[in-house]
């Protein structure tokens, strides 16, 4: 499991909505870029308190607990597709060990 707190940007809190979605996942550093667990919650949530596990994985072969170290991410997505997509805001952090809390992310750039 992975644990943290994922935030926006306060420059960017004018080009969002509340009810956008905000995918929260983890992805393995080096490896598959398909998330390994993912979380959905909305803009009105942030800031979000954060626990990936294996039980979110997005496919059973693919977990989290198989994995040294995860990239975790926070996108906000306008349209709600877990697809990325142009002009979606986006925050990752820097590869950490699975088993590591404390993990602060904050959505600070846009997808081109």
């Amino acid at each position: 499991r992975v644990a943290g707190k994922v935030d926006l940007c306060p420059a960017l809190k004018a080009k969002v909505a509340p009810t956008d979605t905000v995918f929260v996942f983890a992805r393995a550093a080096e490896g598959p870029r398909m998330p390994l667990a993912i979380m959905r919650k909305q803009v009105r949530d942030l800031p979000i308190e954060f626990a990936l596990d294996d039980s979110m994985a997005m496919a059973p072969n693919m977990k989290l607990s198989s994995f040294p170290e995860v990239v975790v991410g926070a996108r906000i997505s306008r349209s709600g597709n877990a697809t990325p997509q142009s002009g979606d805001l986006e925050g990752l952090s820097k590869p950490v060990k699975v088993g590591a809390s404390g993990i602060a992310v904050v959505i600070d750039s846009a997808l081109p």
